[in-house]
């Protein structure tokens, strides 16, 4: 799937950002993204200041930044949206997202899952005097920021809803995600009918149909919460502390 970066200009921002800070999507009305729509961005440990990876990032893929606690780049290369970690766990969880003096440019304070450069190091800024670990089947399989796979297997709800984002940022003629986003009543209606069918094909066993009717739910779900502004990454972590939370006989207990 295919996101194009956002248009950006060598204008500057419109003002100047308090602290540098970037808290919020609406923050990054700050940063001075260029003629490409991009930005570098550093991810740096949190933890002991060691910098870690260089890569490039829009505004859809900071907001998903944001939005999810996890880095999300662009690669220049595929032309397309991919978060760190995809394929081999070693995510990168933002802990602050800050832009230099000419908000140019980004830097993410993050907490590393694992090593972090494709080649199985734990920086892509190796110290040619220290020894390094060979690279990990995982870590030989990381999304390189030029190169490699992105988004497999579970990563297709994280998929659409990158398109979701960038829908409601666009907001493109003749997009059925866009008509829904721009009119409450007719996402909510449609969500409506929508497990209406699903229930439908559910009594009748139907197990094609249940599957249509559950993609059509999920999407049209996933239109709803971003058309109220809750994001799906929300939604997991309420999922996860009742999983981790609830004892065994709660009522929301798996």
């Amino acid at each position: 799937m295919t996101v194009p970066p956002d248009a950006g200009t060598r204008n500057g921002p419109p003002a100047t950002l308090p602290g540098r800070h970037i808290q919020h999507t609406r923050d990054l009305a700050y940063v001075s993204f260029d003629s490409d729509g991009l930005v570098p961005a550093i991810a740096q440990d949190a933890r002991t200041g060691e910098m870690l990876m260089l890569a490039y990032a829009n505004r859809t893929s900071l907001a998903l930044t944001l939005d999810t606690g996890q880095m999300y780049f662009w690669s220049r290369s595929r032309k397309e949206i991919w978060r760190k970690g995809a394929t081999s766990g070693n995510v990168l969880s933002l802990v602050s997202l800050h832009m230099d003096c000419d908000a140019d440019a980004v830097l993410a304070k993050v907490r590393p899952a694992g090593p972090v450069c494709h080649t199985g190091t734990r920086t892509c800024f190796v110290d040619p005097g220290k020894h390094e670990p060979e690279p990990t089947a995982a870590a030989s399989e990381e999304d390189d920021p030029e190169g490699g796979p992105t988004f497999r297997g579970g990563e297709v709800l994280d998929n659409l809803w990158i398109t979701l984002r960038s829908r409601a940022a666009e907001m493109p003629p003749g997009s059925n995600t866009a008509r829904l986003l721009a009119d409450r009543n007719l996402r909510l209606k449609k969500l409506g009918e929508e497990l209406v069918e699903l229930t439908v094909a559910l009594t009748r066993r139907d197990p094609a149909a249940i599957t249509g009717e559950a993609a059509d739910l999920l999407y049209h779900l996933m239109v709803a919460l971003l058309g109220a502004g809750v994001s799906l990454h929300s939604v997991g972590a309420e999922l996860a502390r009742r999983a981790g939370d609830d004892p065994p006989g709660r009522r929301n207990d798996p």
